[in-house]
């Protein structure tokens, strides 16, 4: 399944896509359970309670869920998939969880309306950042905190995600070319054709502080020890990141402002 030209792709929705991605994140095997969510997890405000959270590209609706478990308010959570959000659903028995089809791209919300966004794993998916960033900016209310994890551009530059490896398959260096080349990358994850959007660390910053938010930490996970202990083969991922984390605040006395630079 891959995109129209002038539309977002769903590739989510495709059976053999969607089969293996759940079967991936029920078994929580991947990079994300253990690099990805506890990393984005200390980017999160130390207390919830209370906050309304935007939830972007919610998924299976995990995140939602622990963040009404953590005192929560209100959860609006969106995902372009409809067989994401059946899933979702189908998981969620709470009536401040409010799960809605849509694109990112496509977001319409009222400004100053949530205290906290997250997007986890989404925004590599959007092919206009700029755009969607603004958005979401204002979408915050005034100290809000926005946090999200992208691949890392140092992978999704050459948009292969296969190491070099030597006679016997053992891995020699992880290719980086077209860094500088921003735009669109088809690869295959689960299925060909699926569409990526390679941008730079600097251009995902950059975005950030041009929406008028205020970076506040950036992180490119490590296995902790006990992770290493278990699965040695954590150790291979230090050679080359594969997620980056941001989180940015929108600072109060700037709320009305969509620049901080003129």
């Amino acid at each position: 399944m891959t995109a129209e030209p002038d539309g977002p792709q769903n590739i989510y929705d495709n059976p053999v896509f969607f089969a293996g991605y759940a079967a991936l994140r029920d078994a929580e095997s991947g990079l994300n359970a253990v690099l990805e969510q506890p990393a984005l997890a200390r980017l999160l405000p130390a207390s919830l309670t209370g906050l309304r959270v935007l939830d972007l590209g919610c998924g299976f609706g995990d995140f939602a869920r622990a963040a009404r478990a953590r005192g929560a308010a209100s959860v609006l959570a969106i995902d372009v998939s409809a067989k994401m959000l059946a899933e979702a659903r189908r998981r969620t028995s709470d009536p401040a969880i409010r799960y809605e089809q849509a694109p990112i791209e496509a977001l319409a919300v009222e400004p100053a309306a949530f205290d906290l966004a997250v997007s986890s794993l989404a925004l590599h998916y959007v092919a206009d950042y700029r755009a969607a960033v603004r958005t979401i900016a204002a979408a915050l209310a005034p100290r809000g905190r926005f946090v999200c994890s992208v691949e890392h551009p140092i992978c999704t530059a050459m948009g292969v995600y296969e190491w070099h490896r030597d006679a016997t398959g053992a891995e020699l260096y992880w290719p980086v070319d077209r860094y500088g080349e921003e735009g669109r990358r088809d690869t295959r994850w689960f299925v060909d054709g699926v569409v990526k959007h390679h941008r730079t660390v600097a251009s995902y910053v950059n975005g950030l502080v041009d929406a008028g938010l205020a970076l506040a930490r950036l992180e490119e996970p490590e296995a902790d020890p006990a992770a290493l202990k278990a699965r040695p083969e954590l150790a291979l991922q230090r050679r080359r990141p594969p997620f980056l984390l941001l989180a940015a605040d929108k600072p109060a006395w700037r709320a009305g402002c969509t620049r901080f630079l003129s």
